[in-house]
Parts: C-alpha cells; structure tokens; sequence
C-alpha cells in the first residue's frame, strides 16, 4: 500500500479508503490510485483488512455437508451462496462423508483459521465438542438436521412428516405390500423417515411390513440388491418406498433392468435431476427455502442477535409424476427362477 501511495502521490490512508470502497475520494484521485495499484500489480489483502476493521470478520463461513456432489447438498451450497453474497461474504465448503471423526477435524480446522460462522449438517450424534464455541457466542446453524447435545439455531424439513406422507400416499393406492428402504440407522433424517413411514402404516390400520423394512441402503448398488431381493419374496413388494435421492436412484436402476418399471409404485425422498424425466414421485425438500432461512439466522447472529436460539422446522412436498400412483392391480408377480 505504501508502494502504490508513494506512486499515485497521496497517502496510504487515501489508499486504503480506494481499496476498501469507502467513500470521500475524488473521482480523479480514485482513478489515479487504481491505476497504480493495477500497475504494480498490488493486491488487496482482503482477510488482513477484515480482521483489523470489522473486529476480526474474515468474510468466510464455513459449510459442512455430506457430500458436495450430491444433489441436495449442492443445491444447499448453491442456496446459501445467494443468501451471502450480497453481504460479500463466501463459503469454506466440505464434505463430512456420514463421518464423526471427519466432522470434528475439520470444524476445529475451520474455526482455527477464522471463519466468522459455520454452517454444518453434521453426522456425529452428538455436537457437546462445539460446547466452547456455543458459549463464546460463535455463529453456528445446523442444517437438515438439528443439533444434539448443544442448543443453537437450526433449520430442518420435517422429515417424519414427509416420511408419513410418502407412504399414505402409497397407502391410499391400494397398496398394503410396501417395502421401505432407508439409510443406516446413525443417521437421524433416516430414522425420521423412517419413523414417518411407521405413523403411515398406524394411521391406516394396517400392520407393518417387517419383512420389507430395510435400513443401511446407504448407496445406489446397496439400493439395487435390496429392490432385486425383496421382488424374489414369495410375496413381494407392490410399492417402494426410497428413503433418499441415491437410494431412488438405485431402485429406478434396478427394477428398469427386471422389467418392472412401470408395474412397482415408487415414492421417493428428496427430488433430483431427471426425476422429473423418469416420471419419479418425490417427496420433495424446498432446499432454495432451507438455504434462505439458514443464511437469514447466520447473517442475523453475525449481527449481533442473541435471542435465544430457533428451531425452524419445514414441511415438505409431495409431487406426484406418475411412478407413485401406479395401482396394485397392474402389479405381476415375478417370475420363477430357472
């Protein structure tokens, strides 16, 4: 900064207010400051200027989700990317893989290089390590799923909710034989769709398909072998219901390749691209929405609100594309095996 005063023959402190987009500098001498600084090719530190004027802000928030190819979590990335640019803020982002220990390493590398908030939608159990951070009034929203063992602001769809509507809705098709595929048990979404499937069947008065109920599907070849198993049962499944976007995939895979596309009901959990292509039921999450509410409680703390924290809970939607509202009626029994 020095260099580009000395160039443009006037202050650092000019220099400075040019850089940082203050206001109160001349057209003219505005002009001539950027021209030298693009001529010694200076560089503006931004996170240097941060941390000295706005009592230590970096500009970065730190966003932790499962997976950053997937679907659901880059449309969350995508959402949040809008909530935050207008306030010049960018994400940190990564991918915790359904892992504790990764979670933990790299909260705690986040927060050591200065992120001014994390965003996390977390796999460990428990959150009690982020006990430090919470008391310290250190900015933190959970996504998708809320926290445990801490108490801070939280965003989540009403997965038991969308659960139960999901099978209602193949319920009242006619369907009693239906089979629920969910991911492992750790993972709290996945219990709560679960959970919501279980409220169905009770609200029905109709018993539980034990034999049909698998968790741990946690990938499109795991979704694949359980679809193939359950249609070889001496009485198979007339409907399915797929707990999440990879899992649908896998069932759509699968029951394509026995033929039986168009004669298995399907409904499954989050929307994704060419769903609406392959004629898919979805439960549907508005993750646009979800990313909105949590960049308006992050902003909201970086603020300076220390309201007690908020538990906003969202209600999916149910979109009916034509693999849902096949009746049992069409359905075939499998063929023998040779």
């Amino acid at each position: 900064m020095r260099d580009v005063a000395d160039a443009s023959g006037v202050s650092v402190k000019t220099v400075s207010r040019v850089v940082n987009g203050e206001p109160g500098v001349k057209p003219e001498v505005r002009d001539r400051v950027s021209a030298a600084a693009a001529r010694l090719d200076y560089r503006h530190n931004l996170a240097a200027s941060n941390l000295r004027r706005n009592a230590a802000r970096t500009g970065v928030i730190g966003v932790l989700v499962q997976d950053v190819a997937n679907s659901f979590s880059a449309s969350l990335l995508r959402a949040l990317e809008d909530a935050m640019r207008p306030h010049q803020m960018l994400l940190l982002a990564a991918s915790l893989d359904e892992t504790t220990a990764r979670e933990q390493y790299i909260v705690e590398n986040l927060i050591s290089r200065r992120v001014d908030g994390l965003v996390l939608v977390p796999a460990s159990a428990r959150q009690d390590y982020l006990a430090p951070e919470i008391r310290r009034n250190f900015p933190i929203v959970f996504a998708d799923r809320a926290p445990r063992g801490i108490d801070t602001d939280s965003v989540a769809i009403d997965h038991r909710l969308g659960g139960r509507m999901a099978v209602a809705h193949l319920l009242a098709h006619g369907h009693r034989r239906i089979a629920v595929l969910t991911d492992t048990e750790t993972i709290a979404t996945a219990r709560d769709r679960r959970a919501g499937a279980r409220d169905a069947f009770a609200a029905h008065g109709v018993e539980v398909p034990g034999d049909l109920v698998r968790s741990g599907v946690g990938s499109e070849e795991l979704a694949g072998a359980a679809v193939n198993a359950l249609r070889e049962l001496p009485d198979p499944p007339t409907a399915i219901f797929s707990g999440r976007n990879t899992i649908s995939k896998g069932v759509i895979r699968a029951l394509t390749q026995r033929g039986e596309r168009d004669s298995v009901a399907v409904v499954g959990f989050d929307d994704f691209p060419m769903s609406d292509v392959l004629g898919l039921s979805v439960i549907r999450q508005d993750v646009a929405q979800l990313g909105a509410a949590v960049g308006e409680r992050l902003l909201a703390r970086l603020s300076g609100d220390q309201s007690p924290p908020r538990h906003d809970l969202l209600s999916p939607q149910l979109i009916m594309r034509g693999s849902g509202e096949i009746p049992p009626s069409e359905i075939s029994p499998p063929e023998p095996s040779a």
